[in-house]
């Protein structure tokens, strides 16, 4: 009983750690910014937002790298995912959503419906599937891979490099970006694509150890697509209204919910491991 007590209360620790730390990261920016009221040229401004771009990816791999408590998967492999991710979301996530699909021109000015709709099955499902295959065709018969859990560390690996180009893209895009803004929104996509990526990764990691029907895996990516689709629509719902900044706090803690939500199918899985292996 202790085992799996200290398994689930070193996981939310890491986890709340990790939140505590990225909303500190984004107040230190605010603060920084008031204190020193830096001024930017264009290309100083942009320099900046994509050094920023890597900090919350830097926190958010640290301390969910901490969670995997049963048998710490080899740090080397875990950055190739992570590589890989950035790769994904440049050569193919981006030019998908933005190019083939030219998301940014009409989604944000259609009806709500067409916003959610569009959210789930254009971005959240072109993501989700870039997560999981990365996973499903590479690491997911090495030696390595060898726990369910397993399947949430390699998938979330793979987000922190899908955040981190889809960061510097808004970067780049924006031509910059206001510090404290910017800093919120980084930390947003961060927390949202790891959250996402958890729930593949878990029904990715059932899926390799446990006899599943053939609907499993699609049900999971359906349910992170509809995650992700719905936090793309709420996002943009607030970031268009009226309070500003306090809009982009308001996504913030969406985000930590749902980084809430994926700990806790973490801890189930934790359980299931437990169980199978004997609390070794």
């Amino acid at each position: 009983m202790s085992g799996p007590w200290r398994q689930r209360s070193g996981l939310w620790q890491a986890d709340i750690a990790s939140i505590v730390l990225l909303i500190l990261f984004v107040l230190a920016i605010f603060g920084l910014e008031a204190w020193l009221k830096p001024q930017f040229t264009p290309t100083t401004l942009v320099i900046t937002g994509i050094l920023m771009a890597l900090i919350p990816a830097a926190i958010w791999l640290a301390f969910f790298y901490r969670r995997d408590r049963l048998e710490p998967e080899p740090k080397s492999l875990v950055l190739q995912m992570v590589i890989l991710g950035s790769l994904l979301a440049s050569a193919v996530g981006l030019p998908v959503v933005n190019g083939l699909f030219a998301v940014p021109t009409w989604l944000s000015s259609s009806p709500a419906w067409a916003q959610l709709l569009g959210g789930i099955f254009i971005v959240g499902m072109t993501q989700e599937f870039l997560k999981y295959a990365a996973v499903r065709f590479t690491v997911y018969y090495a030696p390595d891979f060898d726990e369910s859990i397993d399947g949430i560390i390699y998938t979330t690996a793979v987000a922190i490099g899908f955040a981190v180009v889809l960061n510097i893209n808004f970067v780049v895009s924006s031509g910059g970006v206001d510090l404290g803004s910017g800093a919120i929104r980084m930390v947003l996509t961060t927390l949202a694509q790891a959250s996402f990526a958890g729930v593949v990764g878990y029904f990715l990691g059932r899926m390799k150890f446990e006899k599943r029907p053939l609907w499993w895996m699609p049900l999971g990516l359906m349910v992170a697509a509809t995650l992700n689709g719905l936090f793309y629509f709420l996002r943009g719902s607030l970031s268009q209204g009226s309070l500003g900044t306090v809009n982009s706090w308001l996504g913030l803690l969406l985000a930590a919910v749902l980084a809430g939500v994926v700990t806790w199918f973490l801890s189930r899985s934790i359980q299931h491991d437990l169980a199978i292996h004997g609390g070794r």
